[in-house]
């Protein structure tokens, strides 16, 4: 079996396979932001401390030591069993997992196994044909193993620490049903399951490790999955292992649909296994054979009770969750349904977005969901970096006509700048009157012939007689070519309705 291919057979005949769809079920890892791990008291605040500082004889193992359940753990995995529109059955149990691997250092991992925690639930998300139903298998509770720590590179290793600060953590697996049908859907689910956690505060995103995915696809005649209710027996699937990024599910699954599909087209047999999705080369490359349940010989944790937590679950209130929000975002502020999307899929810049809407929700929405955000990622800053007063200030400033659309985005670009840079910025104010942004007010009366605006349409038409020439000839973008000279002489700092009237009343002049 080869890394490139991950196919065994002989080649045969080329078959048509356009009419194939694709498959894919998601098994994701959170971790849940508890302040103690799931059997003992350590702390889970850990990844700027010394490597094996937060451990104690319960998360490491040790002979003798007992379990006992982080009850806040258990309340936050209902929340999100209860926000999927989970069943909570009358008993749950933990249950051993056993295998072996150097950050496992019990041996068995303790999980949950065929009595979760919650069931059939489901996830609605934008699909590619509209609104999408994703069908949630289940919600469970297990804990984190270590974490290994390749000194030299995970490919030439010269060797091998195990850090174990991470074992122990509460995580949930949360298990769809194989209901994706592309790269885009898969991302799409995960992005709305990581506004959905965030929204119910049992999960950050922003930590580093939080969230990994198992992402199992497979290339499937179309209609035959639907029909039978499992793969066709040529048609193995690959389960790509711990994927740490959503842009990193994307990539990987592209890469496989491409990879099994060149390998179909060759009259290959589609093995299933598990792969590794190496992020820096956007591949994935063959591991193991495809592990079966048997092989890790579950059965019931003989140290702990099962749990009956039915009362707890139905005490639990859920707060606003972001299709909630974003019909109130339709509704009480006039955002446009593409703008009230983008608004909820991140409750940091929901809340950023209610701070700075005040009495203009409509531009303060176009200002945060399109310049901003954009603006944020292409300097890979986040929302919480920006301050909401100085960014309404800002918005002001443009609304009162001080600053135009354009210098607008040149202070905010100039302050992100200075965030990135040294952890602070200089308010929107001084910034427009250091980059001489101010807007040029025209001067009128007597002393139009020197108002800086009118001088600099002047020079535009005088320096331009073919695009006047094309302006009398009825040609339109002639004037817009016009307009953007002189914006461009007045550094952007002139106001367009400005330009526009002073430019006709010189060209008609002409006439």
């Amino acid at each position: 079996m080869t890394d490139t291919a991950g196919v065994a057979g002989q080649e045969s005949r080329s078959t048509d396979f356009s009419d194939d769809e694709v498959i894919i079920g998601l098994e994701i890892h959170c971790q849940l932001d508890t302040r103690t791990k799931l059997f003992c008291g350590c702390s889970t605040d850990y990844r700027d401390d010394r490597p094996n500082s937060h451990v104690c004889p319960v998360c490491l193992g040790l002979p003798g030591s007992l379990p006992r359940v982080n009850k806040k753990a258990i309340e936050f995995a209902l929340r999100v069993g209860k926000a999927l529109n989970c069943t909570v059955p009358d008993e749950s149990e933990f249950a051993r997992k056993n295998y072996f691997y150097p950050d496992l250092n019990k041996g068995f991992q303790i999980t949950q196994y065929d009595k979760p925690l919650a069931v059939k639930g489901y996830l609605d998300i934008e699909g590619e044909e509209g609104e999408k139903r994703i069908r949630i298998t289940r919600v469970h509770v297990e804990e984190d193993p270590g974490r290994l720590v390749h000194k030299g590179g995970a490919d030439r290793a010269k060797y091998t620490l195990v850090d174990y600060n991470r074992a122990g953590i509460p995580l949930i697996e949360i298990v769809t049903e194989p209901d994706l049908r592309s790269p885009k859907e898969a991302r799409r689910f995960l992005n709305k399951l990581r506004a959905t956690l965030e929204y119910l505060g049992v999960f950050d995103s922003e930590k580093e490790g939080s969230l990994r995915v198992d992402a199992n696809i497979s290339i499937q005649p179309k209609g035959w999955f639907g029909r039978e209710g499992r793969g066709k027996g040529d048609r193995g699937r690959a389960e790509v292992k711990n994927i740490s990024s959503y842009k990193g599910v994307e990539k990987a699954l592209t890469f496989e649909v491409t990879r099994q599909k060149n390998a179909l087209r060759r009259g290959q047999r589609l093995e299933t296994e598990t792969r590794h999705f190496v992020e820096t080369r956007g591949i994935t490359t063959s591991s193991r054979s495809k592990e079966m349940e048997q092989d890790y010989r579950y059965f019931p944790e003989p140290d702990l009770l099962p749990l009956r937590v039915c009362d707890l679950a139905a005490g639990i209130v859920l707060p606003e969750l972001p299709d909630a929000r974003r019909a109130r975002f339709l509704s009480e502020y006039g955002c446009s349904p593409i703008h009230a999307r983008t608004l909820t899929g991140d409750l940091r810049l929901a809340e950023f977005y209610e701070q700075v809407a005040g009495s203009d929700p409509i531009p303060a929405a176009t200002w945060v969901a399109d310049t901003l955000l954009g603006e944020l990622n292409y300097r890979d800053m986040t929302v919480s970096r920006v301050s909401p007063v100085w960014f309404r200030d800002l918005i002001l400033l443009v609304k009162e006509g001080s600053v135009t659309d354009k210098g607008g985005v040149e202070v905010l670009r100039s302050l992100l700048d200075q965030l990135r840079e040294s952890g602070s910025c200089e308010t929107p104010d001084q910034c427009v009157r250091r980059l001489g942004l101010k807007v040029l007010e025209r001067t009128g009366g007597a002393g139009e012939e020197q108002d800086p605006v009118t001088k600099a349409s002047r020079e535009a038409v005088a320096e331009h007689p073919q695009a006047v020439a094309d302006f009398h000839a009825g040609r339109k973008e002639a004037f817009n070519f016009l307009v953007g000279q002189v914006m461009k002489k007045t550094r952007g700092r002139a106001k367009p309705a400005d330009v526009n009237q002073i430019l006709l009343g010189i060209l008609g002049e002409e006439d």
